[in-house]
């Protein structure tokens, strides 16, 4: 790896090294971070310098935008969702920067974190892949267990749909699932 991605992750980490909220024992979005970048290396082993991290700082300074500080409903929600994802541009963009990567690397990254072209521009998708990946993985079972079948078949569905042919196929053959979330990834 290059001084220039090894100073960026170094920052991205000492950002969410800040989370006052706890996973396992470790800050939230760090520990997220570092999952997400697993996820990149195992998905997309020769992924560029800008993918790997999008990846890592897909999460960067969550904390910062609470959900309770917009209003209830789905508006409120994608208002959240929104500003969070120009947060994380606008901090990579500077990390990124001070790294010393060009402005075209740090604009592609914004697109990237916004997700400007989901299904359309193959680098935003391959965050998306590694994005519902990480979920599967990590956070499914947690969430699972939280709601009602029709909820899980509900965020599954949509998870399915966000995701390329490849990694759907990808999670079929990785994951033992039962047959009608199983559906949700060949639809």
């Amino acid at each position: 790896m290059s001084d220039r991605y090894n100073s960026a992750v170094a920052a991205i980490d000492a950002a969410n090294s800040a989370d006052p909220r706890l996973d396992e024992d470790h800050p939230e979005a760090l520990l997220y971070g570092q999952r997400m970048s697993e996820q990149c290396d195992r998905l997309f082993p020769d992924a560029s310098d800008v993918l790997k991290l999008t990846a890592r700082a897909q999460h960067i300074e969550r904390w910062v935008l609470l959900r309770k500080d917009y209003p209830e409903g789905r508006i409120g929600y994608l208002s959240w969702r929104r500003d969070l994802a120009d947060h994380h541009a606008n901090r990579l963009a500077e990390i990124m920067a001070e790294a010393g990567y060009e402005t075209v690397d740090i604009e592609q990254a914004g697109r990237m974190l916004r997700k400007q072209g989901i299904k359309r521009d193959d680098k935003v998708q391959a965050l998306e892949d590694v994005i519902c990946f990480t979920f599967i993985t990590w956070y499914f079972a947690p969430f699972a267990a939280k709601h009602t079948p029709e909820k899980v078949l509900d965020i599954v569905t949509k998870t399915a749909r966000k995701m390329s042919a490849e990694a759907r196929e990808r999670v079929l053959s990785e994951f033992d699932l039962p047959e009608n979330l199983a559906e949700a990834f060949r639809a």
